[in-house]
Protein backbone atom coordinates (compact mmCIF):
# COMPACT_ATOMS: atom_id res chain seq x y z
CA UNK A 1 0.00 0.00 0.00
CA UNK A 2 1.15 3.65 -1.27
CA UNK A 3 1.96 6.66 1.54
CA UNK A 4 -1.13 8.27 -0.36
CA UNK A 5 -3.14 5.16 0.24
CA UNK A 6 -2.06 5.49 4.26
CA UNK A 7 -2.24 9.01 4.30
CA UNK A 8 -5.99 8.98 2.63
CA UNK A 9 -7.17 5.50 4.56
CA UNK A 10 -7.98 4.33 0.70
CA UNK A 11 -7.78 0.86 -0.72
CA UNK A 12 -5.38 0.08 -3.65
CA UNK A 13 -7.70 -0.89 -6.53
CA UNK A 14 -5.61 -4.21 -7.04
CA UNK A 15 -6.17 -4.86 -3.71
CA UNK A 16 -9.71 -4.13 -3.86
CA UNK A 17 -10.68 -6.35 -6.91
CA UNK A 18 -8.68 -9.53 -5.07
CA UNK A 19 -6.12 -9.27 -8.28
CA UNK A 20 -6.29 -9.24 -11.90
CA UNK A 21 -8.30 -12.72 -11.78
CA UNK A 22 -11.55 -11.72 -9.46
CA UNK A 23 -14.06 -10.01 -9.68
CA UNK A 24 -15.20 -7.45 -6.85
CA UNK A 25 -16.81 -9.63 -4.03
CA UNK A 26 -14.15 -12.69 -4.57
CA UNK A 27 -15.72 -14.19 -7.53
CA UNK A 28 -12.54 -15.68 -10.02
CA UNK A 29 -13.22 -14.66 -13.44
CA UNK A 30 -11.69 -17.93 -14.43
CA UNK A 31 -15.34 -20.18 -13.26
CA UNK A 32 -17.13 -19.50 -16.53
CA UNK A 33 -19.68 -16.90 -16.83
CA UNK A 34 -22.08 -15.25 -14.33
CA UNK A 35 -25.48 -14.55 -14.13
CA UNK A 36 -25.17 -11.82 -16.15
CA UNK A 37 -23.52 -13.82 -18.73
CA UNK A 38 -24.95 -17.42 -19.07
CA UNK A 39 -23.66 -19.92 -21.06
CA UNK A 40 -25.85 -22.39 -23.43
CA UNK A 41 -29.72 -22.42 -22.05
CA UNK A 42 -31.18 -25.31 -20.15
CA UNK A 43 -34.27 -26.82 -19.80
CA UNK A 44 -35.88 -27.33 -23.26
CA UNK A 45 -33.28 -28.44 -26.47
CA UNK A 46 -33.25 -26.42 -29.19
CA UNK A 47 -36.29 -26.53 -32.26
CA UNK A 48 -33.86 -28.92 -33.97
CA UNK A 49 -33.03 -30.67 -31.17
CA UNK A 50 -34.84 -34.06 -32.05
CA UNK A 51 -35.53 -33.27 -35.72
CA UNK A 52 -32.06 -32.79 -37.16
CA UNK A 53 -33.58 -34.72 -40.57
CA UNK A 54 -35.73 -31.92 -41.38
CA UNK A 55 -34.33 -29.90 -44.02
CA UNK A 56 -35.13 -25.78 -43.36
CA UNK A 57 -35.11 -23.86 -46.52
CA UNK A 58 -36.14 -20.02 -46.13
CA UNK A 59 -38.15 -19.16 -49.92
CA UNK A 60 -37.89 -15.45 -49.21
CA UNK A 61 -37.65 -12.71 -47.14
CA UNK A 62 -39.50 -9.38 -47.17
CA UNK A 63 -39.23 -6.25 -45.43
CA UNK A 64 -42.29 -4.39 -44.46
CA UNK A 65 -42.35 -0.67 -43.28
CA UNK A 66 -45.53 1.28 -41.75
CA UNK A 67 -45.69 4.36 -41.70
CA UNK A 68 -46.52 6.55 -38.12
CA UNK A 69 -46.28 9.97 -36.60
CA UNK A 70 -42.55 10.63 -35.98
CA UNK A 71 -41.33 8.66 -38.82
CA UNK A 72 -41.51 4.69 -40.27
CA UNK A 73 -41.45 1.11 -38.56
CA UNK A 74 -39.96 -1.62 -40.10
CA UNK A 75 -40.21 -5.56 -40.17
CA UNK A 76 -39.96 -8.52 -41.73
CA UNK A 77 -41.72 -11.26 -42.94
CA UNK A 78 -40.37 -14.81 -43.93
CA UNK A 79 -41.35 -17.64 -45.91
CA UNK A 80 -40.12 -21.03 -44.44
CA UNK A 81 -40.56 -24.59 -46.55
CA UNK A 82 -39.42 -27.51 -43.73
CA UNK A 83 -39.36 -31.59 -44.55
CA UNK A 84 -37.40 -34.70 -44.24
CA UNK A 85 -36.53 -35.45 -47.54
CA UNK A 86 -39.18 -38.51 -47.57
CA UNK A 87 -42.55 -37.77 -48.06
CA UNK A 88 -43.38 -35.14 -45.10
CA UNK A 89 -43.35 -31.01 -46.14
CA UNK A 90 -44.88 -28.38 -44.43
CA UNK A 91 -44.81 -24.07 -45.65
CA UNK A 92 -45.52 -21.37 -43.66
CA UNK A 93 -45.42 -17.71 -43.69
CA UNK A 94 -43.64 -15.75 -40.13
CA UNK A 95 -43.64 -12.16 -39.21
CA UNK A 96 -41.58 -10.26 -36.63
CA UNK A 97 -39.40 -6.99 -35.99
CA UNK A 98 -36.14 -8.98 -36.83
CA UNK A 99 -35.02 -11.19 -39.00
CA UNK A 100 -34.05 -14.28 -36.93
CA UNK A 101 -37.85 -13.94 -34.88
CA UNK A 102 -39.64 -13.65 -38.57
CA UNK A 103 -37.64 -17.19 -39.55
CA UNK A 104 -38.34 -19.00 -36.44
CA UNK A 105 -41.72 -18.25 -36.39
CA UNK A 106 -42.15 -19.36 -39.98
CA UNK A 107 -40.02 -22.39 -39.12
CA UNK A 108 -42.11 -23.34 -35.90
CA UNK A 109 -45.56 -23.18 -38.16
CA UNK A 110 -44.16 -25.58 -41.10
CA UNK A 111 -43.20 -28.16 -38.63
CA UNK A 112 -46.47 -27.77 -37.00
CA UNK A 113 -48.62 -27.94 -40.28
CA UNK A 114 -46.42 -30.66 -42.30
CA UNK A 115 -48.22 -33.33 -44.58
CA UNK A 116 -47.46 -36.55 -46.37
CA UNK A 117 -46.99 -36.22 -50.27
CA UNK A 118 -47.17 -40.20 -52.11
CA UNK A 119 -44.06 -40.67 -54.06
CA UNK A 120 -43.34 -43.02 -56.72
CA UNK A 121 -40.27 -44.00 -58.27
CA UNK A 122 -38.40 -40.54 -57.18
CA UNK A 123 -41.10 -38.35 -58.78
CA UNK A 124 -45.40 -37.90 -58.81
CA UNK A 125 -47.62 -40.92 -59.26
CA UNK A 126 -49.83 -38.22 -61.71
CA UNK A 127 -50.20 -34.69 -63.22
CA UNK A 128 -51.78 -32.27 -60.85
CA UNK A 129 -52.53 -28.51 -61.00
CA UNK A 130 -52.71 -26.14 -58.17
CA UNK A 131 -54.37 -22.91 -57.91
CA UNK A 132 -54.16 -19.90 -55.67
CA UNK A 133 -55.66 -16.35 -56.39
CA UNK A 134 -53.92 -15.68 -59.57
CA UNK A 135 -51.30 -18.20 -59.44
CA UNK A 136 -51.06 -21.47 -61.41
CA UNK A 137 -48.56 -24.40 -60.55
CA UNK A 138 -48.37 -27.50 -62.90
CA UNK A 139 -46.60 -30.71 -61.59
CA UNK A 140 -46.05 -33.15 -64.03
CA UNK A 141 -44.35 -36.80 -63.08
CA UNK A 142 -40.35 -37.27 -65.38
CA UNK A 143 -38.50 -40.26 -66.06
CA UNK A 144 -35.46 -40.82 -63.90
CA UNK A 145 -32.59 -38.91 -64.53
CA UNK A 146 -34.69 -35.63 -65.43
CA UNK A 147 -34.16 -33.42 -62.04
CA UNK A 148 -35.89 -30.97 -60.34
CA UNK A 149 -37.50 -28.57 -63.28
CA UNK A 150 -38.42 -25.60 -61.50
CA UNK A 151 -37.42 -22.66 -59.47
CA UNK A 152 -37.93 -20.50 -56.71
CA UNK A 153 -40.43 -21.42 -53.88
CA UNK A 154 -41.38 -24.28 -55.64
CA UNK A 155 -38.29 -25.64 -56.13
CA UNK A 156 -37.60 -25.24 -52.26
CA UNK A 157 -40.44 -27.02 -51.55
CA UNK A 158 -40.35 -30.05 -53.70
CA UNK A 159 -36.88 -30.31 -52.71
CA UNK A 160 -38.03 -30.77 -48.95
CA UNK A 161 -40.76 -33.52 -50.04
CA UNK A 162 -37.64 -35.27 -51.52
CA UNK A 163 -38.74 -35.63 -54.65
CA UNK A 164 -35.95 -36.09 -58.02
CA UNK A 165 -37.32 -35.95 -60.84
CA UNK A 166 -40.19 -33.81 -61.56
CA UNK A 167 -41.71 -31.20 -64.14
CA UNK A 168 -42.94 -28.39 -63.05
CA UNK A 169 -44.97 -24.95 -64.97
CA UNK A 170 -45.91 -21.53 -63.00
CA UNK A 171 -48.53 -19.76 -64.72
CA UNK A 172 -49.96 -16.58 -63.71
CA UNK A 173 -49.08 -14.24 -61.04
CA UNK A 174 -45.44 -14.83 -59.89
CA UNK A 175 -46.29 -13.27 -56.52
CA UNK A 176 -44.14 -16.13 -54.35
CA UNK A 177 -47.36 -15.79 -51.64
CA UNK A 178 -49.54 -16.91 -54.12
CA UNK A 179 -46.94 -19.87 -55.67
CA UNK A 180 -45.95 -21.49 -52.47
CA UNK A 181 -49.56 -21.71 -51.52
CA UNK A 182 -50.69 -22.73 -55.27
CA UNK A 183 -47.59 -25.55 -54.85
CA UNK A 184 -49.22 -26.69 -51.82
CA UNK A 185 -52.28 -27.09 -53.17
CA UNK A 186 -51.30 -29.27 -55.77
CA UNK A 187 -49.54 -31.59 -53.57
CA UNK A 188 -52.09 -31.83 -51.44
CA UNK A 189 -54.15 -33.84 -54.15
CA UNK A 190 -51.86 -36.19 -55.14
CA UNK A 191 -52.86 -40.10 -53.87
CA UNK A 192 -51.24 -43.28 -53.96
CA UNK A 193 -52.77 -46.01 -55.27
CA UNK A 194 -53.55 -47.52 -52.03
CA UNK A 195 -55.89 -44.52 -51.00
CA UNK A 196 -57.57 -44.83 -54.24
CA UNK A 197 -58.43 -48.59 -54.11
CA UNK A 198 -58.84 -47.94 -50.39
CA UNK A 199 -62.16 -45.32 -51.15
CA UNK A 200 -63.63 -46.86 -53.81
CA UNK A 201 -63.72 -50.31 -52.13
CA UNK A 202 -62.11 -52.24 -54.78
CA UNK A 203 -58.57 -54.14 -55.21
CA UNK A 204 -55.07 -52.18 -56.28
CA UNK A 205 -55.28 -54.29 -59.88
CA UNK A 206 -58.49 -53.47 -60.30
CA UNK A 207 -57.73 -49.48 -60.33
CA UNK A 208 -55.88 -50.28 -63.05
CA UNK A 209 -58.14 -52.22 -65.15
CA UNK A 210 -56.67 -55.66 -64.79
CA UNK A 211 -58.49 -58.49 -63.71
CA UNK A 212 -60.13 -59.62 -60.19
CA UNK A 213 -57.62 -62.10 -58.46
CA UNK A 214 -58.79 -65.69 -58.54
CA UNK A 215 -61.49 -66.53 -55.71
CA UNK A 216 -61.30 -69.46 -54.62
CA UNK A 217 -64.30 -72.11 -55.76
CA UNK A 218 -66.57 -73.09 -53.07
CA UNK A 219 -67.11 -76.79 -52.34
CA UNK A 220 -69.87 -78.58 -53.20
CA UNK A 221 -71.39 -80.92 -50.83
CA UNK A 222 -71.04 -84.40 -51.57
CA UNK A 223 -74.57 -86.53 -51.60
CA UNK A 224 -74.98 -89.72 -51.11
CA UNK A 225 -76.76 -92.17 -53.86
CA UNK A 226 -79.76 -94.03 -52.13
CA UNK A 227 -80.16 -97.59 -52.63
CA UNK A 228 -82.87 -98.43 -55.19
CA UNK A 229 -86.51 -99.26 -53.60
CA UNK A 230 -87.53 -102.28 -55.38
CA UNK A 231 -83.91 -104.17 -54.52
CA UNK A 232 -84.94 -103.26 -50.68
CA UNK A 233 -88.35 -105.24 -51.00
CA UNK A 234 -87.27 -108.09 -52.41
CA UNK A 235 -84.50 -108.65 -50.03
CA UNK A 236 -87.13 -108.17 -47.24
CA UNK A 237 -89.32 -110.80 -49.09
CA UNK A 238 -86.31 -113.34 -48.94
CA UNK A 239 -85.88 -113.42 -45.26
Amino acid sequence: MTDMAKSTGQQHPAARTGGPGQRRGGRDNNRGPDRRGRGPKRGKPGRDGDMDDMKETVITINRVSKVVKGGRRFSFSAIVAVGDGKGKVGVSLGKANEIADAIRKASEGARANQFSVPIKNDTIPFKVEGRFAASRVVLRPAASGTGVIASGGVRAILEAVGLKNILTKQLGSKNPHNVWKATVEGLKQLRSVQDIAAKRGISVPEVFGLAKPAEKAAAEPVVEEAAPVAETVEAENDE
